[in-house]
């Protein structure tokens, strides 16, 4: 029996969110040829998911991503935009999430969690970010997150692998096994000056608490301004030993 045949015939067993997702690989290499610039490999490979998924596909933003909303709103006129509002934001960020759906190409869609505020705290008591801060973030972003993506086959995010070690191997085009997706990451490569410049360049509007010394911004109880010197990210669940919410990893 040859072998080599019989190896070539093997079925594939992988989904077609996999397969997509070595498909988008390739954009790595040329991001790693040299051959297009930062900004030239992220509208290709927006343009390239817009194709391949068409109106499956989303962006999650917190509204701390201005650059990716602002790029997909350019490369996808009318892309759906899903804002997890927990119900503890700053009220800066639900302004710039108005301004936002106001000003750009994007259709937002503001995603709650089943569980309100006023029955969390019932049940688990006011402070639940400080006793439990994973659980709080389950409640009000993990659930609200998977119930937004089960209605799409890929989704698009802000993440970069300079916002923090956690996030150092994070790669263009992933596959998300958990829910068997496709992700899309366009600014992975990006550093702060590519952003600043970006941000420059196209008038991108700016969440308010930046110059207030915010460079990461979740809800307003787990969030304060990192002294100077500090991690940009220290500011996010100060005390608790907590980096991440959990929806990217």
């Amino acid at each position: 029996m040859d072998t080599a045949t019989t190896a070539s015939a093997a079925p594939d067993s992988r989904t077609d969110a996999h397969r997509l997702a070595d498909e988008g690989a390739r954009f790595v290499a040329v991001a790693d040829s040299g051959a297009l610039g930062k900004l030239d490999v992220s509208r290709a490979v927006l343009g390239w998911a817009r194709e391949a998924l068409g109106p499956e596909l989303v962006a999650l933003s917190s509204m701390a991503d201005e650059a990716m909303v602002h790029l997909a709103g350019q490369v996808i006129p009318g892309i759906d935009v899903a804002f997890l509002d927990t119900g503890r934001h700053f009220a800066e960020t639900l302004q710039i999430r108005d301004t936002m759906a106001a000003r750009l190409e994007i259709n937002l869609i503001n995603v709650e969690p089943i569980v309100s505020v006023a029955e969390q705290d019932a049940r688990f008591g006011p402070e639940l970010h400080l006793t439990n801060p994973d659980q709080c973030c389950k409640l009000r972003k993990l659930e609200p997150l998977n119930r937004i993506l089960g209605r799409y086959r890929g989704w698009v995010t802000g993440v970069r692998r300079v916002d923090a070690p956690t996030r150092a191997g994070t790669e263009l085009v992933e596959y998300d096994a958990r829910r068997d997706m496709l992700k899309i990451n366009p600014l992975v490569f990006w550093d702060d000056d590519d952003l600043a410049n970006y941000v420059e360049e196209f008038s991108v509007p700016q969440h308010p608490l930046r110059a207030l010394g915010y460079p990461s911004i979740g809800c307003e109880p787990c969030t304060r301004a990192p002294a100077p010197g500090e991690d940009p990210r220290s500011g996010r669940w100060a005390g608790t030993g907590k980096t991440e919410c959990g929806l990217h990893i």
